[in-house]
């Protein structure tokens, strides 16, 4: 009824999106809209991009994905993953070439710490082949979510241990939005 305007910036993902329901107020001044739903994986997201993402005309797709993709019971090789969000990527740019495409680093969590080698494994990845495309760009969250012996920070989560808390949201805030702001900060 009442779409939202070209060029808003497209928060899509799994659950950690999902529930970030401050995050229009924790963006402001920039325009964004939360298109993520609970335990999807990259695939997932890039299924319904021409649902979620593509209609918006977003001048920004930011993504956190990949944290289901790796852990039971699909557990995907870091391999898989990468060639699942190179599709993303070549799905949102096929058809909004002007779009810039964030990805945030897949997260340390205490839930599924065991996994943690694959998680930085599709990390980097991602990372190496976002350094070699216009109009991307990697958000790495993993140092600031780990604590001083290198373990996910308990304080940033809920009782679950794998989502995030107001406090843990409110990190993510500190680091993403100063990297969207020194982009698109004037041009709403």
């Amino acid at each position: 009824m009442n779409p939202p305007k070209a060029g808003v910036i497209v928060f899509t993902g799994s659950s950690s999106i999902r529930f970030w329901e401050t995050l229009a107020n924790d963006m402001k001044p920039l325009e964004v809209i939360n298109r993520g739903f609970g335990g999807s994986q990259i695939a997932d997201v890039n299924e319904y991009a021409s649902r979620i993402i593509i209609p918006y005309r977003p001048r920004a797709v930011v993504l956190y994905a990949g944290d289901n993709d790796l852990s039971w019971p699909w557990s995907k090789t870091p391999e898989r993953v990468f060639r699942d969000f190179k599709q993303f990527v070549e799905i949102i740019h096929a058809q909004l070439p002007e779009t810039w495409i964030y990805y945030i680093s897949i997260k340390p969590s205490i839930l599924r710490w065991s996994n943690w080698e694959k998680l930085k494994k599709t990390n980097e990845l991602i990372a190496g082949y976002i350094s070699t495309q216009p109009r991307a760009q990697f958000i790495d969250i993993d140092g600031p979510m780990l604590d001083t012996q290198g373990k996910p920070r308990a304080e940033l989560f809920r009782w679950d241990g794998l989502h995030l808390n107001a406090k843990g949201y409110a990190l993510w805030t500190s680091i993403i939005k100063p990297v969207l702001l020194s982009r698109f900060e004037g041009t709403n």
